[in-house]
């Protein structure tokens, strides 16, 4: 078992993980990955600038540590163009994609539930 943060392979090695669903939300879970991951699978890589653009309230330093962790954690990684100047964008990895269906599923039914309590 490789791609993971070591304070997540420690949970799982000494058994504190309840369940299979607290290691997804450890992995997903936070404020801004599900927005992160939700654009970089729908909308293909993006640049670090752009995924600030599209997320304007995130500070740098959030930004930063929620893509190093989605990059610890397999589910993207860092692609550095051999360019002048570099080009660095964030694409979602196979692992990364699997989750794709979960992140479409928790979309629909928020968008439902939105609906719901606005009518």
């Amino acid at each position: 078992m490789s791609d993971l943060r070591e304070e997540i392979m420690d949970k799982i090695k000494n058994g504190d993980f309840n369940c299979e669903k607290e290691l997804t939300l450890s992995v997903i879970g936070g404020k801004w990955k599900l927005v992160i991951l939700w654009h970089l699978g729908r909308e293909g890589p993006q640049r670090y600038s752009e995924l600030q653009r599209l997320l304007p309230k995130i500070t740098h330093k959030m930004l930063s540590g929620q893509l190093k962790e989605l990059m610890d954690d397999g589910i993207i990684h860092r692609e550095v163009f051999p360019e002048v100047p570099p080009r660095v964008e964030y694409p979602m990895t196979n692992l990364g994609m699997t989750l794709l269906p979960l992140l479409e599923m928790m979309y629909e039914w928020g968008k439902k539930r939105i609906s719901d309590i606005k009518n």
